[in-house]
């Protein structure tokens, strides 16, 4: 599993872009995780599920609600990962209204799930090997805070948690 101190691994992500900006176009574009971390301060979550209770409800609310927040705490961009494909985190960051707040990025086959070894096996709900809850800070590409909650549990990697680590 990905420890503090480590990089984070090589992996492409997707990100649903619905206006063509800088260097993007409209549809999914490819994120390198190494480019995108690179100089940056980064607050990143991961859940197992978009439109799921606890994710919807809960953990990307608070994100979006504590942007200004972390960007006074120094974070460049806050990103909230899982194993969905671009389209569905495209209609999930619309029904968070999350706008520019929260980059919702895909990780459709669950490689940088499995990269970090934080992935969870929900293939008894029919809903396959998904990536576990968890939060983190990354300086730089480097894992400087990792809080992974056990089974079940929304507790440490909420955005109130993270932030207060962000704030140092």
């Amino acid at each position: 599993m990905i420890k503090v101190g480590d990089t984070l691994p090589s992996a492409t992500l997707y990100e649903y872009s619905e206006v063509e900006g800088e260097g993007c176009s409209i549809g999914p574009n490819a994120v390198d995780v190494s480019k995108a971390a690179a100089g940056k301060t980064i607050a990143l979550f991961a859940l197992p599920g978009a439109f799921t209770p606890t994710c919807s409800a809960k953990h990307v609310p608070g994100y979006v609600e504590h942007f200004d927040d972390f960007k006074a705490a120094g974070v460049d961009e806050i990103w909230c990962l899982s194993v969905n494909d671009a389209f569905v985190m495209g209609a999930w960051a619309r029904d968070q209204n999350s706008g520019t707040k929260v980059r919702m990025l895909a990780d459709g086959s669950a490689d940088f799930a499995k990269a970090t070894g934080l992935t969870l096996d929900l293939t008894s709900r029919g809903m396959g090997v998904r990536s576990n809850r968890y939060s983190m800070l990354v300086k730089d590409g480097k894992v400087a805070t990792l809080n992974v909650e056990g089974p079940g549990k929304f507790e440490v990697s909420d955005a109130a948690t993270l932030l207060t680590q962000a704030r140092g």
